[in-house]
């Protein structure tokens, strides 16, 4: 059975080699037969068979065939050695030699005794060493030097051959380790060539250019083996080449000429391989980068169609021919403009058309697919082209017709204004009346080139822009022009009889005769007053009414004008609602970019690789609610305003109907310093730029994340813009609330914006209600228990704060500007203390400053001095601080007339009194004459009705203020049945407007005029003096006490009335204890049972 024979290399049996029992020395017998030389080796005998079988083999392979074919001579040096060993030596090689002997010399023993024997046996045994080749027995080196040449021996045995077993393993080894580098460098670049030719071309830009890198790396992999090769070749050759190079008389042995052969025809096949491969290489990365070349051309293709399909498709919506000369003017200037946008388009186009022609010369493989591309994208360009330039020819053309209908309607009031100014008077006399007609007959001349002279020539040339409505218009411009006409003709008759006719002279009268200069609608009426019975005022009434005439068709020419202005704003109001529409959907489009192209790739998870561990799960912070606004944008408000885009005027409808939905910028500016915090500490990430250049956006992803921000702030500019183009149109009120209504919501994002800086409150923000207004104040405090020096410091030295109005409660906090960047820079604000709208009352005004107001708590046991920046921001705190406290007030008086209903129903009805009149039958008749006349809110009824011990049919009301209303809670523990008050102040003074009496009734009053005059002489009062209504008497008189002095007397009804004036039943006063100039009054309230309110504090703020 065949087995295949596996080649050894030395470096296979290094270990066997050293051991050096047997070497090649390089030296050849006479005939050229190679020399292997077996060494004095004492441990002959205890080589393993294997390793000696090897390393015979190994030595008998390396001579060249024709060598190896004259057969080996073995030198075999037993000197050394003893008889039987010579014996066993020879025995073992000469049954495992395994090529062709053709003598075998052995060095027999030295010693005596040893010689004789080897003689002796030598012979007895000749015929059991008999050999094929003969077996020569040698006594010393010089016999050996008779068979084989000094020079062919090495120094151990008498010769001068240059041996060194080490330097001869490590060149076999080297040239050996070349020889297999070389071929398998050759079965790389066989296999690598197959592969290439074997590699399907990719269909796309990315995938082709992703093979050409790949492939040009592996060649620049082989090209380096191939260069280290051929350089561990050289290394080689000149290792053996080197004795010669250093003394060129040195004679290399056959051995070394075998070496220096194998190392050339080695290096001369590894040239071969590689040129070989290079030309292979050049052919298939031509073809390659023919591949890239053409992938490239067929991507840009695409896209450039489909940018002038677009381009195209704009192109074709340029439809409309103008209804005036600025309209047709707007539209050229808007083609221009296009023409300019597409310009790039088309020019690129071009470019990529133009490059069939180096195609063609590079002899592409593909040329077939690319020159049809080629000549459809020249098609496409030139019709675009021809298009825009037809476009702009019928533009043209509109605009050469409305400037001749211009010209015609121009001309024409021209002349009806030329036939009004006339004077009658001037034209009864020949000279008047040939000046008129030369008049006339001179602005006929003009008209040559300014009228329509024949409207089916009109039709005929202008045929391809008239559309309906266009052609109504020439229409009814040639009906005005010869309607004009026809007047000239008639007012020519008229004075050509007039300048032929002159019997006598007739002096006219014709009164203010200017008016037609200076208003051609005058009355005729006025001019024929003053006229006379003569018959030359007759015909100059019938000149009058021909003026007339004239008149009303120069204002039906003149409402043309109201007309073009009416479609210019028109225009100017699609042209804003084309903006709102377009930037819509670029902004939608923009959304999608960055949830498709940031977003979604954070969930990617062949981009997780690339996303730092702090950044994961941070997705709902970068982008805060950005998915939820475009959703609502996308599939609700883009396709609502798209159905207004016929009606721009009424698109205010449409931001009301969606202005809910719109709340939701409000959670993504509040959580927007988070997301820029963020991403200021990410922004370099490799994520993002990956993200960034698969978009191939310019800018960079905080860029996109500011657009919800500015598109909310865009809306209010275009809807003002809209709303001054629509001031007369049918949506105008609409526009002005959505205006009104975004602008709320931008204040609202700013003001969260501020809440949500907010450190140090404890509680949870949002129970405190709707956060109203806020804004930075001076503020002094001034506290009834607070030390004597800190109030007095107080009063002088403000506090800066930054005050927080929410519904519940207003909230004091310390502004701390912060260093930074971006939102890191705004400022936060320190929690200071605040105080519940259920216990604070205001006072409007402060003595000496008009910015200053008060807020004062628990019955003025805090109050608070505020100045604002200026009046107008004190106004609309304070109004807006009235607005919560009467809010709280309409709850409670609900919550108690509910209540006091369920008492009427289960209590028995009170007993009338018969000393005074009774409040309770006050109470029911202004109330119903509240409900008649259907009184504003803020007349407010009774919180509640109480019985009392002293006025058992008294019950409690609150008071309504002349100027305005100011609620606020004071936990002064009063009560109805403790001190009963008026229940129908404001009623009783709302009814007295009509001219009534004012009527009095038990309570607490403010006087506003001095009085000495009572009915008891010691009883005085002063203006601002606190007094009391005890109890009314007879004869008109009231019993009054003056709280402020204590002293009590009697005042009539009559100069009560004039003392207290405006004023209104109060339980406690404020105005004494502000010192300021208004009057602060709060009622106690007996509701606390049914709204959790212990009283209310009202302030009636006057000047």
């Amino acid at each position: 059975m065949h087995q295949d024979i596996i080649p050894l290399y030395a470096a296979d049996i290094q270990d066997q080699l050293k051991k050096q029992f047997a070497y090649l020395s390089g030296g050849r017998g006479g005939d050229g037969c190679p020399v292997i030389t077996f060494p004095d080796y004492p441990a002959f005998s205890e080589i393993p068979e294997k390793e000696f079988q090897n390393v015979l083999t190994y030595l008998t392979s390396i001579p060249s065939l024709r060598d190896a074919g004259i057969g080996f001579i073995l030198v075999i040096d037993r000197r050394q050695d003893k008889w039987t060993s010579v014996k066993a030596s020879i025995l073992r090689i000469a049954a495992s030699f395994p090529g062709n002997l053709q003598l075998v010399l052995v060095l027999r023993p030295t010693g005596f005794f040893h010689r004789a024997l080897s003689d002796i046996a030598f012979r007895f045994n000749k015929d059991e060493l008999k050999m094929k080749v003969p077996i020569i027995m040698l006594g010393s080196v010089s016999e050996l030097q008779g068979y084989i040449d000094k020079t062919q021996l090495t120094e151990d045995l008498g010769g001068t051959l240059d041996y060194c077993h080490n330097r001869w393993l490590s060149r076999r080894t080297a040239i050996e380790g070349f020889a297999q580098k070389v071929k398998q460098t050759a079965q790389i670049l066989q296999s690598f060539g197959t592969e290439l030719a074997e590699t399907e071309l990719p269909n796309d830009v990315q995938s082709t250019s992703s093979l050409l890198a790949t492939h040009t790396e592996k060649k620049d992999k082989m090209k380096e083996d191939i260069r280290v090769a051929v350089e561990q070749g050289d290394d080689i050759l000149g290792s053996i080449t080197k004795p010669v190079t250093e003394n060129p008389e040195y004679k290399l042995n056959q051995d070394q000429l075998d070496n220096q052969t194998t190392v050339e025809r080695l290096l001369a096949q590894l040239h071969e391989t590689e040129t070989a491969f290079d030309e292979f290489w050049i052919k298939h990365q031509q073809k390659l980068e023919q591949c890239l070349r053409l992938r490239n051309f067929e991507h840009d293709f695409r896209e450039v169609k489909a940018a002038l399909d677009i381009v195209s498709e704009r192109l074709s919506a340029f439809t409309d021919v103008g209804n005036s000369r600025s309209h047709v003017e707007h539209i050229l200037k808007d083609l221009a403009s296009f023409e300019e946008k597409s310009h790039e388009t088309v020019a690129k186009a071009r470019m990529l058309a133009s490059e069939r022609d180096a195609f063609i010369q590079s002899n592409h493989y593909a040329v077939d697919s690319i020159i049809p591309k080629c000549s459809e994208l020249h098609h496409l360009c030139d019709a675009l082209t021809t298009e825009t330039e037809r476009r702009r020819n019928l533009l043209n053309k509109s605009l050469e017709l409305h400037d001749l209908l211009e010209k015609s309607m121009k001309w024409c009031d021209e002349g009806i204004y030329l036939l009004a100014s006339q004077p009658v008077d001037k034209c009864q006399s020949q000279d008047g009346a040939e000046s008129a007609l030369q008049e006339i007959e001179k602005f006929l001349d003009t008209g040559a080139g300014n009228k329509i002279k024949e409207l089916n020539k009109i039709y005929r040339e202008y045929a391809h822009i008239l559309s309906e409505d266009l052609k109504e218009h020439v229409q009814k411009v040639f009906q005005k022009q010869e309607s004009m006409e026809e007047m000239f003709q008639k007012r020519q008759v008229s004075l050509k009889k007039l300048a032929a006719k002159q019997t006598r002279p007739v002096q006219p009268v014709a009164p203010r005769p200017e008016a037609f200069v200076k208003s051609p609608c005058t009355s005729p009426g006025l001019q024929r007053e003053n006229a006379s019975s003569s018959e030359s005022s007759a015909l100059r009434r019938g000149n009058y009414r021909k003026g007339k005439s004239e008149m009303t068709e120069f204002h039906q020419s003149r409402g043309g004008s109201t007309m073009d202005d009416e479609e210019n704003l028109a225009v100017l109001r699609q042209h804003v609602m084309n903006e709102l529409i377009e930037t819509e959907r670029a902004y939608v489009e923009e959304l999608l970019c960055v949830l498709e192209g940031y977003a979604a790739e954070m969930d990617n998870p062949l981009m997780a690789h690339l996303i730092s561990p702090e950044l994961q799960n941070k997705k709902d912070i970068l982008f805060g609610n950005m998915e939820e606004i475009y959703h609502f944008h996308n599939r609700i408000f883009l396709r609502e305003l798209e159905t207004y885009v016929e009606y721009p005027e009424l698109v205010g409808r449409c931001f009301l109907d969606q202005m809910e939905d719109f709340q939701i910028y409000e959670k993504y500016c509040q959580n927007k310093p988070r997301s820029e915090s963020l991403w200021r500490q990410f922004s370099d990430s490799v994520f993002f730029q990956e993200c960034q250049r698969k978009l191939d956006h310019k800018l960079s992803l905080d860029s996109y994340l500011l657009k919800p921000v500015q598109r909310i702030t865009k809306y209010q500019l275009l809807l003002k813009e809209m709303l001054k183009y629509s001031k007369n149109c049918e949506g105008a009120e609409d526009l002005q609330e959505a205006l009104t209504s975004i602008l709320g919501i931008l204040k609202a994002v700013n003001d969260s914006m501020h809440q949500i800086a907010i450190t140090g409150y404890d509680g949870n923000l949002n129970e405190l209600g709707k956060l109203l207004m806020q804004g930075s104040f001076n503020v002094w405090t001034d506290h009834k228990k607070g030390h004597a020096k800190v109030k007095d410091l107080a009063r002088f030295k403000p506090m800066q704060r930054h005050l927080f109005l929410h519904e519940k409660a207003v909230l004091f906090c310390k502004k701390r500007e912060e260093n930074g960047e971006g939102y890191e820079k705004a400022p936060s604000y320190s929690y200071k203390h605040s105080l519940n709208m259920a216990a604070v009352g205001i006072t409007e005004n402060v003595k000496g400053d008009a910015k200053k107001f008060e807020i004062w708590y628990n019955a003025r046991e805090e109050v608070y001095i505020i100045q604002a920046p200026t009046p107008e921001v004190k106004a609309t705190w304070v109004n807006e601080i009235r607005k919560v406290l009467t809010s709280q007030l309409q709850a409670c008086r609900e919550a108690s007339q509910h209540r006091t209903l369920e008492q009427t129903q289960s209590l028995p009805l009170p007993l009338p009194a018969s000393s005074c009149a009774s409040p309770s039958r006050n109470h029911i008749r202004n109330t119903k004459k509240t409900e008649e006349k259907k009184a504003d809110l803020s007349s407010l009824e009774g919180c509640g009705t109480t019985v009392a011990p002293k006025y058992p049919e008294k019950g409690k009301g609150w008071a309504k203020p002349s100027h305005s209303l100011d609620a606020s809670e004071e936990n002064d523990g009063w009560s109805s049945a403790e001190e009963p008050l008026n229940s129908s102040d404001a009623e009783e003074e709302g009814g007295g407007g009509g001219g009534g009496e004012m009527k009095l009734t038990p309570g607490k009053y403010t006087v506003v005029t001095d009085y000495d005059k009572g009915v008891s002489e010691e009883f005085t009062v002063k203006s601002g003096d606190l007094v009391q209504l005890i109890r009314e008497g007879e004869d008109g008189l009231w019993f009054v006490k003056n709280l402020s002095s204590g002293r009590e007397g009697w005042i009539p009804a009559n100069n009560l009335l004039m003392l207290i004036g405006n004023s209104k039943s109060a339980q406690s006063l404020s105005s004494s204890e502000s010192g300021t100039a208004s009057s602060n009054l709060s009622t106690s309230s007996s509701c606390s049972d049914s709204c959790n309110v212990s009283s209310t504090s009202f302030s009636d703020i006057k000047g």
